[in-house]
C-alpha cells in the first residue's frame, strides 16, 4: 500500500523531541488560518476531531487529519511533512523552537491511485 504522508527524518527528530515534552502527539492539516496550509502539531487529543475530519494515516505513530472538504482538494497528493527554520503564526507545539512544520506536495501516478492507504473518518 501507497501512503498518503510522509516524513522526513528531520521532522521525525523534531517529533522526538515535542513527545519528550508533551506525549502522544497529533497533526491536522490547517485549512488556511494562521501559517496557511501548514501541518498543525498538537498533544493527541487536544484538538476536537469529528465526521468532518479525515485521517490520511500516522506519521512517526502519530495520527494525520485534514478536513472532508479540503481532502477533496488534496486526494491525489502525498504529503510529506518536513520542518524549516522560521517562527510559524501557529498554534503548533514547535513554534517556540523557531522552526515550523511545513508540507512539501507530489501528484501520485496513476498506478500508485489504484494502491493507496484507505482514509477514515474522524470521530
Amino acid at each position: 500500500m501507497i501512503k498518503r504522508v510522509l516524513l522526513t527524518d528531520e521532522a521525525k527528530a523534531i517529533i522526538d523531541e515535542l513527545r519528550q515534552q508533551h506525549g502522544e502527539l497529533m497533526f491536522h492539516q490547517s485549512g488556511g488560518c494562521c501559517d496557511g496550509s501548514s501541518p498543525m502539531c498538537f498533544p493527541k487529543g487536544e484538538l476536537m476531531i469529528n465526521e468532518a475530519d479525515v485521517c490520511l494515516g500516522e506519521i512517526h505513530d502519530c495520527e494525520f487529519y485534514m478536513s472532508k472538504d479540503q481532502f477533496e482538494y488534496w486526494k491525489h497528493t502525498q504529503l510529506t511533512v518536513d520542518v524549516v527554520k522560521g517562527r510559524g503564526a501557529s498554534f503548533s507545539l514547535e513554534i517556540p523552537m523557531g522552526i515550523r512544520f511545513v508540507i512539501k506536495s507530489r501528484l501520485f501516478s496513476d498506478e500508485e491511485l489504484e494502491q493507496l492507504n484507505p482514509i477514515r473518518l474522524g470521530q
